[in-house]
């Protein structure tokens, strides 16, 4: 969701990331009443030698509305992901049972490629999963439904909106 939306295909998706940074923020807050951690999981862009601020920065300089909507805070975990998921070939793996995770809220973009890599590669991984609907976008409706209907029917993936199910309802398993 920190990203500039200059890609193919970011016409179409941009304003339903932008919906979708509604719902997160939202989240956002619920985790912090909740006091638990907040991890993006965000692509490089390309810049191998950049750090998180420098990444932010040059978003948020392009007065991207996504990313000032989910702006990361100082207590966030940053992790950069070279492909489609967030395990693959990151720290995430290590970093989750370090923070005694069992739990995942996946939210983001694209709904039909990143937020479905990772939520396979959480699932492999035993993790309970709630990819809110609300909360993930892709370029077309059609794609965002599959990707959702992909991941509560093959992964057990709780996919009710963040308007129908709060953060805390979902970690006592009241879904």
């Amino acid at each position: 969701m920190i990203n500039r939306f200059d890609f193919p295909g970011a016409p179409q998706l941009e304003p339903r990331a932008l919906e979708a940074a509604t719902a997160i923020g939202l989240l956002r807050r619920q985790f912090e009443a909740c006091a638990l951690p907040v991890i993006y999981v965000n692509d490089k862009f390309g810049q191998w030698h950049s750090e998180r601020a420098q990444i932010v920065h040059e978003v948020l300089e392009t007065g991207n509305s996504v990313a000032r909507a989910i702006k990361p805070s100082d207590g966030d975990f940053f992790v950069f992901k070279p492909q489609f998921s967030g395990f693959y070939a990151t720290n995430l793996p290590v970093l989750l049972p370090k923070l005694g995770v069992t739990k995942l809220v996946l939210t983001g973009v694209a709904a039909d490629i990143c937020v479905l890599f990772t939520a396979a590669d959480a699932h492999m991984r035993d993790y309970a999963l709630w990819v809110p609907a609300d909360a993930v976008a892709a370029e077309c409706a059609e794609r965002e439904r599959w990707a959702l209907e992909i991941m509560a029917n093959s992964m057990g993936a709780q996919t009710s909106a963040s308007t129908e199910l709060s953060l805390a309802d979902w970690l006592r398993g009241e879904t």
